[in-house]
């Protein structure tokens, strides 16, 4: 998280238009620095207000994972409503994940694995942005919560299957194994 912050800090100190400002808010949301990122969104919301694809997607999705980061889910799933016409071309598929995300903490494990399944049922389009892996493991939470632990397993397996390779110190790797041990 720390060289998320830096390197969107160092994106803007290098450049400050509309692309490198959305982006930076983003990353700085996902990587927990909710107040600049709030600020930057602020920002592109005062100077840029005709500006459809900061409105429809870069704002609700910033606002979106800062909901998240503070607990705050339905707040999150209601920010990203507006998105559900678009978001199969929309920022890699990160409004999708977001929203499986906050159904997660919902503790509604149907809707969360409808929207994981969103983003793998497209790999053409999420190729090899972060989230496509991210999204294989979605399922496998939300199956739990759903209580069908025989799919959940699955999920897991599936998940620890595609990232057998990975460096074993990655921490979601390192928090899948723990999940999935307590399923066996």
């Amino acid at each position: 998280m720390q060289r998320a912050r830096a390197d969107a800090n160092a994106g803007l100190r290098l450049a400050a238009n509309r692309e490198v400002k959305a982006q930076a808010a983003l990353a700085l949301a996902l990587a927990g620095d909710a107040e600049h990122a709030e600020k930057l969104a602020e920002e592109m919301n005062n100077s840029l207000p005709l500006d459809t694809w900061v409105h429809l997607y870069y704002l609700p999705t910033t606002r979106a994972v800062v909901a998240l980061s503070r607990k705050n889910p339905a707040e999150a799933v209601e920010l990203l409503s507006s998105m559900s016409p678009h978001e199969l071309g929309a920022l890699g598929f990160v409004p999708i994940y977001e929203r499986g995300q906050a159904y997660l903490m919902l503790r509604n494990g149907n809707a969360a694995a409808t929207e994981f399944q969103k983003v793998i049922d497209h790999p053409g389009i999420v190729q090899t942005h972060p989230v496509g892996a991210l999204a294989r493991l979605g399922p496998a939470p939300a199956y739990a919560l759903s209580g069908d632990a025989t799919k959940a397993k699955t999920a897991y397996r599936d998940f620890l299957t595609l990232w057998k390779d990975a460096d074993p110190d990655i921490p979601i790797l390192i928090e899948v194994k723990a999940e999935y041990a307590k399923l066996l």
